[in-house]
């Protein structure tokens, strides 16, 4: 019955308020009805040929070379930089993009993977009557919408709870997701919905019941955020646009204008990061969208130029999948720090964050301890006393950058600016900063309309809304069932490729290789519990992918969920790789080694270590130590203080079970701290205590040494498969 009153007060205090915005909610259903028709006569109003396939890098950069001169040249292989390129090239403007790293390398592939309008935003845009924040909720929602439209394989909505713990909360949060519905008109996912507590936790039943009232339930977008970059690039490709990763840009080039004396940015002087080979790229025009690094672009064309970039640092962890629902996400609205903590299902895994603080301008951000603590402690306030919320569950965690900026054409050039902003220099150097993911074609076109005209380019109008994406044209949901039937392949692997590649899944399975087992007839898995196959290292390299870690961050998103798995499968990845490039035997080590660098600073391996040093603490109860140190004393039978590979294959021998020797090696070495090629007493007993604190979890040489203790009588077989267990 209260239950009920509250959801009648909510009706009450919010029909007014609601009524106060009708009129904008039925212009804005006019618009959107007639918003349909735009998407399909943009889409049909393409008149550049697309074609079949994208070329290959080497193609790439030949154009590059040979053009005497394009009328437009993006810097930056991000979202925005893809977008812009996108925009320009089925415009009919000769195109070309520079990406000096990866395409998606930066933060592109390192946001919360929503697509959103931004429910913060809107609750700040009605607290503070701004309807400059109102525009941007309104711009992201129907670009969400858009979004959602042309890459259905790669996004799809998401149901979003907001528990609510105070009666008087529910009639508040019910106003202001009913509010974001309003403003999005008919491009509303679904409508969002109120639910009892009995129902909140039979949808979500980890979550904390203790003073739970209810929850509300709203709908976003999600999307697979690295490969959806991939496809503007690709799409972009097929279109014409040349466009290179790896290729740096040294310096702009200038020209002096004989109308009026004027310097003028025509093109810059580039490296080929793979070759070292430098050259020259001319264009009538010159796009600055690098992201975070926006102002070191902009004073290579003047020094003196001041900073419009304020870096922020948000990171996020991953956790096993067991942490929520499979088709439910969190939202924490009000942290203990005021910031906003999304807790979501992401492809089989739970991802928590973000953080929000400021940070220095950098290629390889790094997650803290200091950050990755927060967001747990915020998770463990939602979940119940019943799931432990232990920091050895973080299986990966990762630093992006967001690009804040201030505007410089506004007088208040110290107040950042939330949306996105499109400057031009003296000598026409055009700039897009600032705005967020989901906003990326908007600014794309916004920033193609500046050019033209600022350039005087000659070109219509924008044709990318509507416009499908890289794998959308003929997707469907049911693909993955041809892939199955046509194929033979399991079926879990069959939904990964159809998600990922959409309609190009084929091409994925066409490649595959035969198992030599009944079922699957092909697909071998790189690690055993992600259904990424060794084809897709192949085919990665098709899709411009140069470096082991392109494999396993940007085509495969192996390196986001588990980095340990991420690890396991990269000598296979290199020899693929090595294979398809024409590696010499040091290049697949130079590679192998940046790989797991890259994994350890900025995937968070570094922060597994940090839990398990020489100076860790071993606090455990005396009658616990006797207990592991007889364990150990089972392996290590001669008393020497420290256990090795053989020892373990001894007392492994006396009970029947056989492990190959390269997996035993890689199971010491997660504990070998000082990496000696054996386990001391002491380094053993360190694992042991930080398993009871829950700093790590799923060591496998605690569970193997656990099960041998309990099972050498019975001999059984003991399992040795990476549990999971986390950072």
């Amino acid at each position: 019955m209260a239950f009920q009153k509250a959801v009648k007060g909510t009706a009450l205090i919010g029909g007014g308020a609601i009524a106060t915005v009708f009129g904008l909610s039925q212009f804005s259903q006019y618009r959107n009805k007639h918003g349909t028709f735009v998407h399909v006569q943009a889409a049909e109003a393409v008149t550049v040929p697309i074609k079949n396939h994208f070329p290959t890098r080497e193609q790439q950069i030949l154009a590059l070379q040979t053009t005497s001169e394009f009328d437009v040249l993006v810097i930056g292989g991000g979202a925005t930089g893809c977008g812009c390129a996108l925009d320009a090239v089925t415009r009919g403007l000769k195109t070309a993009l520079l990406e000096r790293d990866d395409f998606s390398s930066g933060t592109s592939s390192r946001s919360t993977k929503l697509i959103h309008g931004g429910v913060r935003y809107l609750q700040k845009a009605i607290m503070k009557l701004d309807f400059e924040q109102y525009k941007m909720v309104k711009e992201a929602l129907e670009e969400r919408a858009n979004l959602l439209e042309i890459a259905p394989h790669l996004s799809a909505p998401l149901p979003i709870m907001l528990p609510v713990y105070k009666w008087w909360q529910l009639p508040y949060y019910w106003f202001g997701i009913k509010l974001y519905d309003l403003v999005a008109g008919s491009q509303c996912l679904k409508s969002s919905y109120v639910l009892s507590k009995s129902r909140a936790l039979e949808l979500f039943p980890m979550l904390r019941k203790d003073e739970l009232v209810g929850a509300i339930v709203y709908y976003d977008g999600q999307h697979n955020d690295a490969r959806m970059n991939l496809a503007i690039a690709l799409t972009a490709a097929r279109y014409g646009a040349a466009t290179a990763n790896y290729a740096e840009v040294l310096r702009l080039l200038k020209t002096t204008d004989p109308a009026g004396g004027k310097e003028r940015v025509c093109g810059v002087r580039c490296r080929d990061v793979l070759t070292g080979q430098e050259f020259d790229v001319k264009a009538k025009c010159v796009i600055n969208a690098t992201g975070p690094f926006t102002d070191s672009v902009r004073k290579m064309d003047d020094q003196e130029v001041p900073n419009i970039c304020q870096p922020s640092a948000g990171v996020h962890i991953v956790m096993p999948g067991y942490y929520s629902p499979g088709n439910m996400g969190l939202l924490d609205p009000a942290t203990s720090d005021g910031r906003v903590i999304f807790f979501l299902p992401w492809e089989k895994m739970t991802i928590a964050g973000t953080t929000d603080s400021p940070t220095d301008v950098t290629s390889h951000p790094i997650p803290t301890e200091e950050d990755i603590n927060f967001i747990l402690n915020e998770v463990r306030n939602y979940l119940s006393a019943d799931v432990e919320v232990r920091r050895g569950d973080v299986l990966a965690a990762w630093s992006g950058i967001r690009p804040l900026v201030t505007d410089p054409n506004s007088k208040d050039t110290q107040s950042i600016s939330r949306n996105h902003v499109v400057t031009i220099s003296d000598s026409g150097l055009v700039t897009i900063a600032g705005g967020k993911w989901t906003t990326y074609r908007a600014m794309a076109q916004d920033t193609i309309d500046a050019a033209i005209q600022a350039h005087d380019l000659k070109a219509g109008s924008s044709k990318t809304i509507g416009l499908q994406l890289q794998g959308a044209e003929d997707w469907s949901p049911t693909l993955y069932i041809r892939l199955v039937q046509d194929y033979g392949l399991e079926s879990e692997v069959a939904q990964h490729l159809a998600s990922t590649y959409g309609d190009k899944a084929f091409e994925v399975a066409k490649i595959a290789q035969v198992t030599g087992k009944r079922w699957p007839i092909v697909g071998k898995r790189l690690v055993s519990e992600f259904p990424y196959i060794e084809a897709e290292v192949v085919y990665g390299v098709k899709e411009y992918a140069r470096t082991a870690v392109d494999m396993i961050s940007r085509r495969t998103r192996l390196a986001f969920l588990n980095v340990q798995a991420a690890e396991e499968a990269l000598p296979r990845i290199v020899d693929i790789m090595g294979k398809e490039l024409n590696w010499s035997e040091q290049k697949k080590k130079e590679e192998l080694e940046v790989a797991k660098k890259f994994l350890y600073y900025e995937m968070g391996y570094k922060v597994k270590s940090d839990q398990l040093t020489d100076s860790s603490e071993i606090s455990l109860l005396p009658s616990d130590i006797e207990r592991y140190k007889k364990r150990f004393h089972m392996f290590d039978k001669d008393k020497k203080g420290f256990i090795t590979i053989l020892d373990v294959q001894r007392v492994l021998e006396s009970i029947s079970v056989q492990i190959a020797e390269n997996t035993l090696h890689d199971i010491l070495n997660e504990v070998d701290l000082n990496k000696n090629g054996q386990v001391e007493l002491n380094e053993f007993l360190q694992l042991m205590s930080a398993i009871q604190k829950g700093h790590v979890s799923g060591s496998r040489l605690a569970v193997l040494m656990k099960t041998a203790e309990e099972n050498l009588r019975q001999r059984v077989v003991i399992p040795v498969d990476r549990s999971g267990g986390g950072l």
